[in-house]
């Protein structure tokens, strides 16, 4: 038997091992995984959060287009099936697009109507059915315009901010509903005839020819040559020194009131309407095809 004395002294010792701290574990000896906790329980001090907040500033820090060449790339008729696909370019390349979306094509393809909300980019009202709003009455032209504001409401939680007649026709019957809606009508002064050609490099060569300070320039998310030829397209804008951003990013634009039109004398621009598809011509795919 154990003398008092020895027991006593064995007492503090078995404390002292039971209390020892548990990660004193060599290097080469591996740690416990049964008690070990999840990494991501450990909340972020505050520095960490500040550090967090400020690169997500830097991402979506807006270009100043007063002090920077600007242009913006304008897409009618969507979302088109290939819209998915523009907007992982858009995203590589940290530009931004604006959409004048249909909303026949919303219902059809919200995931991609939301996406672009999401990823911020403009959104505009193409109309819900791509008449030609001249030859419609006032209540029809009210209904395509209103409808097409609510499905885009509806299915990305914001609504467009900007109206782009199709074919870029109107009268002032159109004006004054913009008016009502709130919103300016934007037309471009620059095109792709990415429906006529529906060739990459004739695509690419055209933009490149219309770009300017300013630029906005029309092409459309359904011609997949045009999505095809993004990237080259984006690169070699990027290397003349334009930040490819949204209409509401360019000079001139931030302050458009209702009905306002932009770019200014864009309108009366005859040789525009050659950059709009033709009656008739191929264009977003049936709505009913769920792409």
């Amino acid at each position: 038997m154990k003398s008092p004395a020895r027991m006593l002294l064995a007492v503090p010792c078995a404390l002292a091992l039971v209390a020892a701290p548990t990660t004193a574990w060599s290097a080469d000896q591996p740690k416990p995984t049964a008690t070990a906790k999840p990494t991501s329980t450990a909340k972020p001090t505050t520095a960490a959060k500040t550090t967090d907040k400020a690169k997500s500033a830097a991402k979506v820090a807006p270009v100043d287009c007063a002090k920077v060449k600007c242009i913006a790339l304008t897409f009618d008729d969507g979302p088109g099936k290939y819209a998915d696909k523009l907007l992982d370019t858009f995203k590589k390349y940290k530009a931004k697009g604006t959409f004048f979306l249909e909303g026949q094509y919303v219902k059809s393809r919200p995931a991609f109507a939301k996406r672009m909300a999401a990823e911020g980019h403009d959104l505009g009202n193409h109309s819900y059915t791509h008449p030609h709003l001249r030859e419609v009455s006032e209540e029809k032209i009210r209904e395509e315009l209103t409808k097409t504001q609510e499905i885009v409401k509806q299915v990305t939680g914001k609504s467009p901010t900007m109206i782009r007649p199709p074919y870029g026709e109107m009268d002032d019957r159109v004006k004054a509903i913009a008016s009502e809606m709130g919103m300016p009508i934007v037309l471009w002064n620059g095109g792709s005839r990415d429906w006529a050609t529906k060739n990459e490099k004739a695509i690419y060569d055209e933009v490149l020819k219309n770009a300017k300070r300013d630029g906005v320039i029309l092409m459309h998310d359904w011609v997949e040559q045009t999505v095809k030829v993004m990237p080259k397209l984006l690169t070699a804008l990027q290397k003349q020194g334009y930040h490819i951003v949204a209409v509401s990013s360019l000079r001139g634009a931030k302050d458009l009131k209702a009905a306002d039109i932009y770019p200014v004398g864009s309108e009366k621009d005859e040789d525009l309407t050659g950059d709009t598809p033709a009656e008739g011509a191929e264009s977003a795919e049936s709505p009913a095809d769920g792409q």
